[in-house]
């Protein structure tokens, strides 16, 4: 895994999660941790966030949360119950992936190599810092400087990696001394080479605030019948408000509109998107344009074309950044 590049957790690497445990009783609080802690493992020790935990929890329906963490289950139960939960941790994954970078130094070993691409980063950072164009910042400006190289370039977080703020300190730059450009791209040098050294010893997996849209999501609205026919029953209130448009148009419109509800890539996000929905009413819908349909056709081709683009993004999923 290369440092920096993104990596898809999906739930597969969790289908071969040891499953074994003692042989004696367990409070459901015991069995939790102990499967939290095998997940993260098979995760590239990542840190499972309380929005997955607590979905894969509300997937196995239990009652009651806080009685099931207090209550001791026998051996063969206590195994059923890690089992379940490590499913639900790979479904809630598969239904809704999680994108990361692993952190281990190698694209800043990389970069402190090549001294003509460092030199280069050194100074368009030392240029941006500067602000006032007097050829001088802050030495406390180095913490901005890595704020701006970021996990793409194989920085963590602060909140993630709390040891850079001692690293920082360790070189006096938390301090109000103001640094040319040769000083600056030195102190950088220092506290990026020893940031190398300790993110080999302990990786970092970040949290990308991208969504993967693979078709999952719309699988299951219109494997269910209930949730369809309120969509239907939405897309007809729009077909009545839409003024001269054709069938497929009110539809198209209907889906731009709802596509986070719906499970679908936000059309005016990225252009890949766009081309998705103008192949998908291509392929099924260019053939209805201009018609008149009752409930019971615009409900077949509603159907029909989330159908196709479930297809589609099972195939080739689209990324975009979460929106708020």
């Amino acid at each position: 895994m290369s440092d920096g590049a993104l990596q898809v957790l999906d739930g597969t690497h969790l289908r071969a999660v040891d499953l074994s445990l003692p042989d004696a009783p367990l409070t459901g609080a015991r069995i939790l941790h102990i499967a939290n802690s095998r997940a993260s493992t098979s995760l590239s020790g990542l840190s499972l966030p309380d929005s997955l935990t607590s979905s894969s929890l509300t997937r196995l329906r239990i009652p009651d949360l806080h009685a099931f963490r207090s209550a001791e289950y026998s051996p063969n139960k206590a195994s059923d119950i890690l089992r379940d939960y490590i499913s639900a941790i790979a479904d809630e994954l598969k239904d809704n992936p999680i994108v990361v970078s692993i952190l281990d130094g190698s694209t800043l070993r990389l970069l402190l190599e090549d001294e003509d691409d460092f030199a280069m980063l050194a100074e368009n950072l030392f240029t941006d810092l500067d602000v006032e164009d007097k050829g001088k910042i802050s030495k406390s400006e180095i913490r901005n400087a890595l704020v701006q190289m970021g996990a793409e370039m194989g920085v963590p977080p602060f909140s993630e990696f709390p040891q850079l703020d001692d690293l920082l300190k360790k070189y006096g730059a938390d301090g109000k001394e103001e640094l040319g450009q040769a000083q600056f791209a030195q102190l950088l040098q220092s506290v990026l080479q020893e940031l190398e050294v300790e993110l080999s010893k302990k990786n970092v997996v970040f949290i990308h605030n991208i969504q993967i849209i693979n078709g999952s999501k719309l699988r299951q609205l219109v494997a269910n019948e209930q949730e369809l026919n309120s969509i239907v029953e939405k897309a007809s209130q729009e077909k009545s408000n839409a003024n001269g448009l054709g069938s497929t148009e009110i539809i198209r419109r209907f889906l731009e509109k709802n596509a986070k509800e719906l499970g679908l890539p936000v059309a005016e996000a990225d252009e890949a998107a766009v081309l998705l929905y103008d192949s998908v009413f291509a392929d099924l819908a260019k053939e209805k344009d201009g018609m008149e349909l009752d409930k019971e056709e615009l409900a077949k081709l509603l159907k029909d074309i989330l159908e196709k683009f479930a297809e589609q993004l099972e195939s080739s999923p689209v990324y975009q950044e979460q929106m708020n």
